[in-house]
């Protein structure tokens, strides 16, 4: 019986023993990821949506390939945002990072995230193979 593997990546230790979170589990095929947010690993915070999102997925990319996936195989997103207003800019990021065969993607309105300049957080489902 294949049991569920804990992912977190070389520098999300912190977070792991603080927030008491991983980044993602992966049982068998499947890889739920965390939300990910659009800080660097010293935890700033990008500056606008398009910077933010930029990170935000450099995350996810990070995390998947931990997991032994990436962005193609993602089958769902779900996002979460400060300000709807801004969802072009996202977008035109997101078309960036996947180009074709669009996963299943519910975006959400907030009024606030974990950290106060927040604008984003992307969390994911992917399958490998």
């Amino acid at each position: 019986m294949t049991e569920k593997q804990l992912i977190n990546p070389k520098g999300s230790e912190h977070t792991y023993q603080s927030m008491q979170f991983s980044q993602a589990i992966k049982y068998k095929n499947t890889i739920w990821v965390s939300g990910q947010v659009g800080v660097d690993k010293k935890f700033k915070v990008g500056q606008g949506i398009e910077e933010q999102s930029q990170m935000a997925f450099q995350n996810l990319e990070n995390v998947l390939k931990e997991a032994g996936s990436r962005l193609e195989d993602i089958v769902e997103l779900v996002t979460y945002h400060t300000s709807m207003k801004e969802i072009g800019g996202f977008s035109k990021v997101k078309t960036k990072f996947i180009p074709e065969n669009y996963p299943a993607w519910t975006a959400v309105g907030v009024t606030e995230l974990v950290l106060p300049d927040l604008l984003v957080e992307i969390r994911a489902t992917a399958i490998i193979g």
